[in-house]
């Protein structure tokens, strides 16, 4: 299935009106955040969702940190964010899920977080060294980032530069874990 992006400045997205095709039943069935996350995130962490879309995976990765902990659902567009906003409100997620809205080249995350998922979206950087930078600098020591990419978006030659500029910085690989559909890495920070 081929999706049409439009393009926001030198960044290639899925569109807002296209959000259901990130956010839907068929997708939990072969990839169900709790099954992906269970593994990384526990009660009390504070967790990054990178390009959060709907939050499709925001809202399982609240119910994981718990009462204590603590999800920032960052996107770049106000709609996707807006469309979590609805999803949240009203509901005992709604005090767990912080919304951020990053510009093209920059999250404004500031806060030092456990964990980072950066599902279907590093493709989408044009900076890699940069946003991979970033997120070394807002990750706690020993935290973990989840990358996983597209299978038909990105080639594997791709995929390996992404984690050659991320062992460059200074993570290692942690694990390559077993998600249907795509190209997967767990890197932690030493």
């Amino acid at each position: 299935m081929a999706y049409k992006f439009r393009r926001l400045d030198t960044d290639l997205v899925c569109p807002v009106e296209k959000a259901g095709i990130l956010d839907n039943r068929l997708r939990r069935l072969v990839q169900d955040p709790k099954i992906i996350l269970k593994p990384y995130l526990k009660e009390g962490m504070i967790a990054l969702d990178v390009g959060c879309g709907p939050g499709y995976f925001s809202l399982d990765m609240a119910r994981m940190v718990g009462k204590t902990g603590r999800v920032i659902a960052c996107d770049l567009q106000q709609g996707m964010l807006q469309k979590l906003k609805e999803k949240i409100q009203g509901t005992e997620l709604e005090e767990r899920i912080t919304l951020q809205k990053c510009e093209q080249n920059k999250l404004g995350v500031t806060e030092n977080v456990d964990f980072i998922l950066a599902f279907w979206m590093v493709h989408e950087v044009p900076d890699k060294d940069r946003f991979l930078n970033e997120l070394e600098a807002i990750l706690k020591p020993n935290g973990l980032i989840l990358i996983e990419e597209p299978p038909f978006h990105v080639s594997e030659q791709d995929f390996q530069n992404t984690i050659r500029i991320a062992e460059a910085i200074g993570f290692d690989i942690f694990k390559r874990p077993k998600i249907f559909l795509g190209k997967k890495v767990i890197l932690k920070k030493s």
